[in-house]
């Protein structure tokens, strides 16, 4: 009896939300391998994985390599003679070279072979997404008969657009949506994921099994939290955030078409967790995906490196964690009492290597260039410069990671040292703003995320959060000599950069107009320090580097 007529009533999916690492084959395979497995011991028909899953999301231009797409091909096609086993069948995704170009597809295994390929149709090409050069659109296309269901598989962006897709698959017969997703988190992303899948429910009348891939890749985090919503709109099941794991879940069906019958609800971190563990993850896999055995993190007393500390901590834990006072005659006792109690909290490595000689040293080599002009700014950044380079060295010595740790309302306005306290493989803090660095802190001593590989309780002295600010470069400096309070500076630049609001716009929140054309100056004039700062993990909508693309040259101003 064929499939078309052998209709059945029970289909139990498998959704597989895990972290594939980019470029690596044969280490995804082998992990989609495996977690078929244990689908099959949970009696799936059908196991569910995300976008690109074999590649790796994003692949970027490692598609432009035809033995990266040889290699992909070939992953798929031995996954396909898994499948003769009888279990489970599979959708998967992978890069596929077609007869006019490379495509982001998904294949669908069963029966020991490729039963079909679907291509995304909607490739997006905004803030982080670039897909258009290097993947071609695919066709509009049909559900795939699988053991009698008809499955319609658009893949992520196919519907988040309006080019129909969902619709289209509906009026061929589709009977329930099954969408692979490579969708990188920012802050209250899921609502917006709800939106979209409801609104393609309550258009096409049909079930949608949301799947998201999990794990850092560079900038980005793919926070999983997969789920479904019935065809009544109602939320099927919730799958965790951040967190790598398996879900079978059974779908019956009636004359209504098909309903998931269990409802697993799990929790989802808000605000200040959600972005905690987002910055934990991107760190993990940044590090442990680049083979670095451990880090080690400029301690200075301030909030931004302690809570770098905590996260790297949280992260990897505190035997893989080193972190350095680089005191100078500037540094406060406070600082120095604040730096030991934050590394004896958190239980990592604590040294202390004082820069006085060294930038002495450089002081004095400079003296007859320098004769006859005041101590100032080139000073204060030898001081920044020198940390960097013992920084680089202890790197280079212990091959341990530097986690460099400025915020992102620092790095909008330039209030950072090129080669010197921006050194750094990756910034787990560089898209929080001042406040949210605050916030995060103070969240973390009351908080011990999911996950997390750090003691519980207050890991962050509650003076580093009371006090001023400073940057410690000469006597009784703080922040707010240079910048206005943070929580003014935060909403200012929050307002050009996520919103890209004009001068009269933000001045009418109630900002003083000189004030906003100083920072917009700023943040356009430090461009081409960002340009060279290390990757940090992407927190809000819209940050620095895949997400803003502004020129370094450019001489417009809002007046």
């Amino acid at each position: 009896m064929s499939d078309t007529m052998n209709r059945p009533d029970t289909f139990r999916i498998a959704i597989a939300q895990f972290n594939p690492t980019v470029g690596d084959v044969a280490g995804n395979l082998a992990k989609a391998r495996d977690v078929r497995s244990q689908a099959a011991a949970a009696g799936a028909d059908l196991v569910l994985f995300t976008e690109l899953f074999l590649s790796g999301y994003p692949p970027e231009d490692l598609v432009l390599k035809r033995a990266f797409l040889r290699n992909c091909l070939a992953a798929v096609e031995q996954l396909a003679a898994d499948t003769a086993d009888g279990g489970p069948g599979v959708v998967i995704g992978f890069p596929r070279q077609g007869e006019k170009g490379r495509h982001n597809s998904v294949a669908v295994l069963d029966r020991g072979q490729i039963v079909a390929t679907r291509d995304k149709i909607d490739l997006p090409n905004y803030g982080e997404f670039d897909e258009k050069r290097v993947f071609i659109a695919g066709e509009m296309p049909g559900p795939v008969n699988f053991r009698g269901v008809r499955i319609g598989i658009p893949v992520c962006e196919d519907i988040w657009g309006d080019l129909g897709v969902c619709e289209t698959l509906a009026e061929a017969g589709a009977e329930i949506l099954l969408v692979p997703n490579g969708s990188p988190y920012y802050r209250a992303k899921i609502d917006v994921r709800y939106q979209i899948a409801l609104k393609q429910v309550i258009e096409c009348g049909l079930p949608l099994v949301y799947a998201n891939q999990v794990g850092g890749q560079d900038e980005l985090v793919f926070d999983g939290a997969s789920f479904a919503f019935n065809a009544d709109k109602s939320l099927a099941f919730q799958m965790n955030q951040f967190e790598a794991e398996l879900l079978v879940t059974t779908w019956k069906r009636s004359g209504d078409g098909w309903r998931c019958e269990e409802r697993p609800i799990a929790h989802v971190p808000e605000n200040e967790e959600a972005d905690y563990r987002a910055c934990m993850l991107g760190l993990r896999d940044y590090v442990n995906k680049n083979g670095f055995k451990s880090v080690v993190i400029g301690l200075s007393g301030g909030i931004d490196s302690a809570l770098c500390a905590a996260i790297a901590v949280d992260a990897l834990g505190a035997e893989r964690v080193r972190t350095v006072m680089l005191p100078y005659r500037y540094t406060s006792e406070s600082s120095f009492s604040d730096a030991a109690a934050c590394a004896k909290a958190l239980g990592c490595h604590y040294d202390i290597v004082p820069i006085g000689e060294p930038v002495d040293a450089f002081i004095s080599a400079l003296s007859e260039l320098f004769e006859g002009t005041e101590p100032g700014v080139t000073e204060e950044n030898l001081q920044a410069r020198t940390r960097g380079t013992i920084l680089m060295a202890i790197s280079n010595k212990f091959g341990a990671m530097v986690v460099t740790t400025g915020n992102k309302s620092e790095m909008s306005v330039g209030y950072a040292t090129l080669y010197g306290d921006m050194n750094g493989g990756f910034n787990p803090v560089k898209d929080l703003y001042k406040m949210q660095v605050y916030a995060l802190s103070g969240w973390r001593n009351k908080n011990l995320p999911q996950g997390a590989l750090g003691p519980a309780g207050e890991v962050i002295p509650a003076n580093i959060i009371s006090k001023a600010p400073s940057a410690e470069l000469r006597p009784n400096q703080t922040d707010q000599d240079s910048l206005p309070p943070y929580p003014v500076l935060d909403d200012i630049l929050e307002c050009l950069v996520e919103q890209e609001m004009s001068v009269e716009e933000i001045v009418a929140r109630g900002h003083d107009v000189a004030t906003v054309h100083r920072i917009e100056h700023l943040l356009y004039l430090a461009e081409y320090k960002r340009r060279q700062s290390a990757p940090g993990v992407k927190i809000t909508r819209k940050n620095f580097g895949r997400d803003r693309r502004y020129p370094i040259t450019n001489r417009f101003r809002d007046r």
